[in-house]
């Protein structure tokens, strides 16, 4: 499959998107920077219930420690992406494959970097059902799963994929995006809003770097023609 030089009409809406998720992530950052009490007592109300009910699971509990341990890890999701590149740059869209390794390790440094900048703590249990290591905002399971599912959907529909292979793909990466989120909760391993806060930076992340593609690639196709000219 070749890249067309055309963004397709389903791009016209990212602007805005990546606009409205960044700055409800950073409305979200600073709610939870300054301790905002009424979102405090959410994430502990729903932390809570979810631990008690996940103590009484242990069936349940193993089930969801392979999903998050094994199929929606952050590395499985970035292998895909490593996939993706190579089969890019084997393609001959170099450019491109460039740009998608760049958003995701893009999206590593954003994320590793709010981390250490809040250092907030995960939810702490006497008895606990998993673990899990460093800062909790934001859960970096939740962002490199948008980021990883929305950029290789942005490459199929850059692609011209079919409708039957499209709708495969956004069912398999709402139920990731999904599962990512209800596992980390589940796990007791992330608050709340640790979860929101990935899955808006996620967001924002992918849909200004497609913008961005798309702008770069109309230049450079426009400088193009222009240098054909007699």
């Amino acid at each position: 499959m070749r890249s067309s030089s055309r963004p397709p009409h389903t791009e016209a809406g990212l602007p805005t998107t990546g606009v409205i998720c960044a700055a409800l992530a950073a409305v979200l950052l600073t709610l939870v920077a300054v301790r905002w009490s009424p979102l405090m007592s959410l994430d502990r109300t729903l932390a809570d219930a979810l631990h008690r009910r996940a103590v009484t699971e242990p069936g349940l509990v193993q089930v969801n420690r392979v999903l998050t341990d094994w199929v929606w890890d952050p590395w499985t999701m970035r292998a895909l992406i490593a996939v993706a590149v190579v089969a890019l740059w084997w393609r001959g869209a170099r450019l491109l494959a460039v740009w998608v390794a760049a958003t995701s390790a893009l999206a590593t440094a954003v994320q590793q970097g709010l981390k250490a900048a809040l250092g907030r703590e995960r939810p702490q249990w006497p008895d606990p059902v998993d673990s899990a290591n460093y800062a909790a905002f934001p859960s970096g399971h939740a962002m490199t799963a948008v980021v990883t599912c929305g950029l290789l959907l942005w490459l199929l529909r850059l692609h011209g994929a079919g409708p039957g292979l499209w709708r495969t793909a956004l069912t398999v990466s709402g139920v990731s995006v999904v599962g990512v989120a209800v596992t980390r909760l589940y796990l007791g391993v992330h608050w709340l809003t640790d979860v929101l806060g990935g899955l808006l930076l996620g967001a924002a992340v992918v849909a200004f770097s497609s913008t961005g593609y798309t702008a770069l690639r109309r230049h450079i196709d426009r400088d193009a023609a222009l240098s054909r000219r007699p």
